[in-house]
């Protein structure tokens, strides 16, 4: 087992955080999330066409690079540095995933060249009122018609729900409950009976969005995989994010630490930098602590969705739970460091402290990963 990033993944991480440096800036991306869309669609194509982000998980014989999700997991690290605003998380991370995953070969023929070159945007439509991100929480339900299906209910906090081209669906089966009944269909984002509007949430650059399907029809062609059983596949689309949300946050953590590092050595109290206070220097080591800690969980899920290794279902929730709660540590203190400027509009370390807490949250808290853990290992 290598625990080294090759020469190549070094070299994509550079070119990514020099892209990330130039075209996201903080003024960039205060500019993106004031919009609706949360996109900057010149951005969006020249991540697909010049530098082939969208593709980087999906194979050749589909559009895409034919990488892994090692590759995966640097480019989300230098996003989380840059508080990325654009539809990547939902298209790549969650939509991509689950077609290949769950996919049929038409499926994957039909949409991933589109989202590898950038003109599809698609995203996962799983978590509804209650919040919840288990199998208990799909309400939304479907019947068979004909040969085909109709599909019904309301998906809340949906990724980039109301600007997404492509919708994969959780749904259940009338009359089921649990794991069992569960399929996955792939739905165009404007067929008939879908309502969508996008919600306002803390984390601006994040765009969210309530999608309701009312007696929506789904062709047979749409349904992924084998008929309500769809919770296997699901629960694997959702450890990989779990993992590359995890190498995101790691990246946001790192910033937050240089970030109060470089501040700590230029502010100047009582004739002295701030940073050779004890209570400065406990906190910056603490932070490096934390970052260092999430760097080697996030690593270590990374290599295990790689090898799509049978240790993948424990380390992606031990890595989700700790890189939450390592970059909203991280954000917080940066916050604290930086004293009175910390808290204005004007300073970016706001942007961080809400991505912080909104991934902290987003498929799932570190309480609910860290019961999603005890009861893979059997506790």
């Amino acid at each position: 087992m290598n625990f080294a990033f090759s020469e190549e993944q070094e070299e994509l991480r550079k070119s990514a955080r020099r892209f990330c440096e130039e075209q996201f800036s903080s003024q960039v991306v205060r500019r993106i999330m004031e919009t609706n869309t949360g996109l900057d669609e010149e951005l969006w194509r020249r991540m697909a066409q010049e530098l082939g982000w969208q593709g980087m998980i999906i194979p050749e014989q589909y559009g895409g690079y034919g990488f892994g999700q090692i590759e995966l997991i640097v480019l989300m690290e230098e996003m989380g540095r840059a508080v990325l605003a654009a539809p990547f998380f939902s298209t790549v991370c969650l939509a991509a995933n689950a077609l290949l995953v769950a996919g049929t070969e038409e499926q994957k023929q039909a949409l991933l060249p589109g989202i590898a070159d950038g003109s599809r945007i698609a995203t996962l439509a799983l978590t509804e009122e209650s919040g919840r991100w288990d199998a208990g929480g799909i309400q939304a339900t479907y019947t068979s018609s004909g040969g085909d299906f109709v599909v019904n209910g309301k998906k809340t906090y949906v990724l980039d729900g109301h600007t997404a081209d492509t919708i994969v669906v959780a749904a259940r089966k009338e009359g089921t409950s649990g794991e069992e009944g569960i399929s996955l269909f792939v739905i165009d984002a404007n067929s008939e009976g879908i309502t969508r509007r996008p919600l306002a949430t803390m984390d601006q650059t994040r765009k969210m969005a309530e999608v309701s399907f009312d007696a929506v029809k789904v062709p047979a062609s749409g349904l992924m995989g084998e008929e309500g059983e769809g919770w296997t596949a699901l629960s694997k689309v959702l450890d990989l994010a779990a993992v590359a949300l995890a190498a995101e946050q790691v990246g946001g953590a790192q910033k937050c630490l240089e970030m109060s590092t470089e501040y700590a050595k230029v502010r100047v109290q009582f004739g002295r930098p701030i940073g050779s206070f004890q209570a400065i220097k406990h906190k910056c080591a603490d932070m490096l602590v934390a970052v260092e800690s999430a760097k080697s969980a996030a690593y270590y899920a990374g290599w295990a969705a790689s090898e799509d290794n049978e240790e993948l279902p424990v380390v992606a929730p031990l890595a989700k739970a700790y890189c939450s709660e390592a970059y909203f540590h991280c954000a917080a203190e940066n916050i604290q460091i930086h004293g009175g400027i910390g808290f204005t509009w004007e300073h970016d370390a706001h942007l961080y402290f809400k991505r912080a807490k909104s991934s902290e949250l987003l498929l799932g808290d570190p309480a609910y990963h860290r019961e999603l853990l005890a009861q893979r290992l059997g506790l």
